[in-house]
């Protein structure tokens, strides 16, 4: 039986008794909740019967190891499974044709190639969260400083509002499109911000009984597009024509290979936040394998569906692309099925909430990794804001929405890349151990003066940051240059990300040596 909110305010204030001659509060990691309650006066009311109410007010604090919960892992994969097996990824698949005339079997080459690299690369960042109990942009501060820490969460709030802003975008569309005329699309995006606003206010647990089963209606979903879609006839050799040739088909392969690898790291921010209450002791080569299959094999199977459903030929599916982008595609699928088809329009649609849960559930914890007058106000608050944010550029952004996806793709590719290199050496080179510093003093992760200065890892990060600069090339979903460069000139394509990862691997290893020798931290 939960307690009462008056109960709860009573016991509150009996804890909270013992702490007034405590310094760090916050840091106070076993009652997040009664910390947080007294720091709101006239709120504290309020604030209890809500966190008595099950609404999670644990932000950003470590999860102490007598607090985990020794659930099935399973469910790790499961919730991966969720996230990725959703119509937002089919649009994905969609680009290697509609943007890159891309040939279907030189997509699907492409999207498993870089998937299994990205998926790699975020299955690396999923095993820190139970080694560590704490959220994926809070280890950034063991490699590059309380400061490097902010900079990370603020790239990483841009990074998960930008998802999210496609999210309801599509998702929108989606619903637009069952009975056009009907439902405005700006409804339809309200109404998937909103859902997907739900459970994070109530936090981790609800999260995880979302998606825990979210997949099993979306995969029944998909397999019948699947089938429908081979009855309207599947041709594969149908961009074969307008493919391009020799060098202009290496750099199609490199642009769309960006875009598919920073829709597998997407998630490299995050990775850590939905399994840092598996005990300490889980291992981390069993959550890299759920982790990595969570991601490659749904991510894979929608985005190659997306890759085949425009091989349709048909002019009636061809005119319901031109007309109504990846939405009306679908919906001219689904039509053989009337009534029928139309409902499984709208489950696709309301699929895209499990793809949005976490990209606002862990905006609002990067918002509270920002520093400690952010993580002292609740986690739910952050919540709301991030909701309104995405969903008023949702609406605002919703005519231009491939243009949205493929280029906000790739330049998050651009810093997943560094970010991912720098804290895996940090991982496998200082922290390991027998390494220079010999693991993770996590009683640090809140104190700035023991975390390290930070000087290494941000200096890595800008010239990875170079890197990218000087090996991207944007382009519009019209294949008008928007920004080309030097090298990204030179070879005749996208090479961003790769440069960003290698340009930070190469200088952190030094830089973060010296930083050690001088300041031994």
């Amino acid at each position: 039986m939960s307690a009462s909110p008056g109960h709860y305010l009573e016991d509150e204030e009996k804890s909270v008794a013992g702490l007034e001659d405590t310094q760090d509060v916050y840091a106070i990691e076993a009652a997040p909740d009664r910390v947080i309650v007294r720091y709101f006066g006239k709120l504290r009311p309020l604030l209890s019967r809500l966190f008595a109410s099950k609404v999670e007010a644990r932000g950003v604090e470590r999860m102490p190891e007598n607090q985990r919960e020794s659930k099935n892992i399973g469910n790790n994969i499961l919730m991966w499974w969720s996230v990725n097996t959703v119509f937002d990824i089919i649009p994905i698949g969609v680009l290697a044709q509609s943007t890159f005339t891309l040939s279907f079997s030189n997509a699907v080459a492409t999207i498993l190639c870089f998937g299994a690299l990205g998926a790699v690369a975020t299955a690396f960042v999923a095993t820190l969260g139970p080694i560590t109990g704490l959220r994926t942009m809070i280890i950034t501060r063991f490699s590059s400083g309380y400061l490097g820490c902010t900079i990370y969460s603020v790239l990483n709030i841009l990074t998960q509002l930008g998802f999210a802003t496609t999210t309801v975008i599509i998702g929108g569309q989606m619903l637009s499109n069952i009975n056009p005329g009907t439902l405005p699309s700006i409804v339809g995006i309200i109404i998937i911000g909103v859902c997907s606003l739900i459970p994070c206010v109530f936090g981790y647990n609800m999260v995880h009984v979302y998606e825990r089963y979210a997949w099993i209606i979306t995969l029944t979903s998909m397999l019948f597009l699947w089938g429908l879609g081979g009855k309207a006839g599947y041709d594969i050799n149908a961009q074969k024509p307008i493919e391009d040739i020799g060098h202009a088909l290496s750099a199609d392969i490199l642009n769309f290979g960006g875009i598919v690898f920073g829709l597998f790291t997407g998630w490299a921010p995050v990775a850590a936040d939905f399994n840092c209450r598996l005990p300490a002791d889980t291992p981390p080569m069993r959550v890299f394998l759920l982790t990595f299959f969570g991601l490659f094999i749904p991510i894979c199977f929608v985005g190659i569906l997306g890759a085949a459903l425009m091989t349709i030929t048909d002019p009636a599916y061809v005119a319901a692309f031109e007309s109504g982008s990846t939405g009306g595609l679908v919906a001219q699928v689904l039509s053989p099925w009337g009534h029928f088809g139309q409902f499984i329009l709208v489950l696709l649609a309301l699929s895209v909430i499990a793809n949005n849960i976490p990209n606002t559930y862990s905006a609002g914890l990067s918002m509270q990794a920002l520093g400690r007058p952010f993580a002292i106000i609740p986690r739910f608050f952050w919540v709301l804001l991030a909701f309104l944010a995405y969903t008023v550029a949702g609406v605002a952004g919703r005519e231009h929405f491939s243009t949205i996806l493929s280029n906000f793709l790739r330049i998050l590719s651009y810093w997943t890349a560094f970010f991912i290199v720098i804290v895996a050496e940090e991982h496998f080179v200082f922290r390991r151990k027998n390494g220079p510093l010999g693991g993770y003093n996590l009683d640090d992760y809140d104190t700035p003066s023991k975390l390290p200065v930070g000087v290494a890892g941000i200096l890595a990060g800008c010239f990875g940051v170079a890197g990218a600069i000087i090996g991207m090339s944007q382009a519009s979903h019209r294949r008008c240059v928007v920004y080309t460069g030097p090298l990204g000139e030179m070879v005749g394509a996208e090479i961003g990300f790769e440069l960003a990862a290698v340009f930070s691997a190469v200088t952190y290893l030094p830089l973060r040596a010296l930083e050690i020798r001088l300041t031994g931290r």
